[in-house]
């Protein structure tokens, strides 16, 4: 048996002594190196592959909702439009109407009928008043434009005057109610 020191000296003087130890275990390494770099190589490119056919779907589908929520709004907007067109053709009679010099009271009873009509319509479409005269004044819901003394003591606190209405719309408020406050 040499010892290690003859053999590592024929390795660095003779690399290319034939050492049966040495030769097996670089075949194994050359052959096991190769076919699984290949399998590894195949992997990334079938992962790379299915990232970017996943990003691109990803991309599509974000232009799409965009363009959906878009169609939407423009939808919702024709609707509106369409359903105020009635009301928009009675004002425009009532104008004839009084060009033509109708009757005071006529004039007024139309103009009210239009009116009615028009809230109406809001209303189906989810607009609500909202109530604040003699309330509890409320910063969550009411907007205070002014203070003023309140003639009685049980009005300390509460909406006097409403300056501006407030609305919701589907059971949000899109405008807040001005109002005077007593104090």
């Amino acid at each position: 048996m040499k010892d290690d020191k003859e053999i590592l000296h024929n390795e660095v003087v003779n690399p290319n002594a034939e050492n049966e130890l040495n030769i097996e275990n670089v075949e194994d390494t050359t052959q096991a190196e190769p076919s699984g770099e290949n399998e590894l190589q195949s992997q990334i490119a079938e992962y790379k592959d299915k990232y970017l056919r996943l990003f691109a779907e990803f991309d599509n589908y974000k232009k799409r909702t965009s363009r959906e929520i878009l169609d939407i709004r423009a939808t919702a907007s024709k609707e509106m439009m369409v359903s105020l067109l009635p009301i928009l053709d009675d004002f425009k009679r009532a104008k004839k109407a009084s060009d033509e010099g109708a009757e005071v009271e006529k004039f007024s009873e139309g103009v009210n009928l239009v009116f009615q009509k028009f809230l109406h319509t809001l209303e189906s479409k989810g607009l609500k008043a909202i109530d604040s005269n003699g309330v509890e004044f409320n910063a969550e819901y009411h907007e205070a434009i002014t203070e003023i003394p309140a003639p009685t003591e049980d009005l300390k606190g509460k909406i006097m005057d409403t300056v501006e209405s407030g609305y919701t719309l589907n059971d949000r408020i899109i405008r807040y109610p001005k109002v005077v406050v007593g104090k």
